[in-house]
């Protein structure tokens, strides 16, 4: 049965290597939600958070041939962990003189900011999870969108365990780093 999986992985931060992951994936014929990349805790590392829908089964034997992937340090599916997930997304607003204070009480209630005031639209930056952000997108559609952008979705494990530390995650598979 299709799900959304959560793949967390450790790599080289060289050229090429984002490139290798997706191709896998793109091989296997399943479609990226998602994927975000950034610096991580570890020096030279990078952190990829890639969303992907497909059978557990699946994407499991994905997740072991990335984890064979050369510069790939480390990789987990966190799907079935405890997590918090955050997304970003950037909305820009159709806006006129009259519709401005309405826009700006429905940011109000969902925590988000308005970053950018131009004489006929807004820009919104709103955090949160995917339903947060689709929810605040729906009511602003009304008013017309401009443009949207949004990051996909970063995650990592709940309280003090490291979904990427080989003792705490016993699904994944280690490569040492290159010194």
């Amino acid at each position: 049965m299709p799900t959304k999986h959560t793949i967390v992985a450790l790599v080289e931060n060289k050229p090429g290597v984002l490139n290798r992951m997706a191709s896998l994936f793109r091989r296997r014929g399943f479609n990226i939600e998602s994927i975000a990349v950034g610096l991580s805790e570890t020096p030279d590392l990078s952190r990829v958070t890639i969303v992907v829908d497909g059978a557990t089964t699946m994407v499991e034997q994905v997740r072991k041939q990335l984890a064979k992937v050369i510069d790939v340090v480390r990789v987990s599916d966190i799907s079935d962990t405890d997590l918090v997930a955050r997304e970003l997304a950037l909305i820009k607003v159709k806006a006129s003189s009259v519709t401005r204070s309405e826009i700006m009480q429905i940011v109000d209630i969902f925590r988000a900011n308005i970053i950018d005031v131009g004489t006929d639209s807004v820009t919104v930056e709103v955090t949160g999870d995917e339903d947060k952000i689709n929810s605040l997108f729906n009511l602003l559609r009304g008013f017309g969108i401009r443009e949207l952008a949004r990051t996909g979705r970063i995650a990592m494990t709940r309280g003090g365990s490291n979904s990427l530390r080989e003792k705490e995650a016993p699904k994944t598979h280690t490569r040492k780093p290159k010194t």
